[in-house]
């Protein structure tokens, strides 16, 4: 998953329903993840920049600022423009879909459609195929 075996991949999880905040985070945690969680927009541009993270996992309907402004401002900053990140939403819509994948997101996970397993294997996939 990381460059070495010691070395974690650290996630930053954009999460504002905090039972399935706790689920991933655990989740991700117990997977040999780095994670920290933001619960909303703000939070989220703050964290970026405190921690780092290698990879975003990103819902889009979120207090204070929605997803797609936070993909706007990661891929507005130099030192976060292609920092991967996935959106991890309940909007299926097919123009949500787009519009995420336009502003650089990985790919588009829709919650009502994916287990949290999933959520976790796709993470580990599309990271290392982005870093491949």
């Amino acid at each position: 998953m990381a460059d070495s075996p010691d070395k974690k991949l650290k996630l930053l999880l954009v999460e504002d329903d905090e039972f399935l905040q706790k689920i991933l985070l655990a989740k991700f945690i117990k997977e040999g993840f780095d994670v920290t969680a933001a619960s909303d927009g703000e939070k989220a541009i703050e964290m970026l920049h405190s921690n780092a993270p290698q990879l975003v996992l990103l819902d889009l309907i979120l207090p204070k600022m929605t997803g797609f402004d936070v993909l706007t401002d990661i891929r507005m900053r130099a030192e976060t423009k292609s920092l991967p990140v996935i959106i991890l939403s309940n909007l299926g819509q097919e123009e949500d879909i787009r519009r995420g994948k336009d502003l650089g997101a990985l790919d588009f996970l829709v919650k009502a459609d994916i287990s949290v397993n999933d959520v976790v294997r796709k993470v580990k996939e599309l990271y290392a195929k982005h870093n491949s």
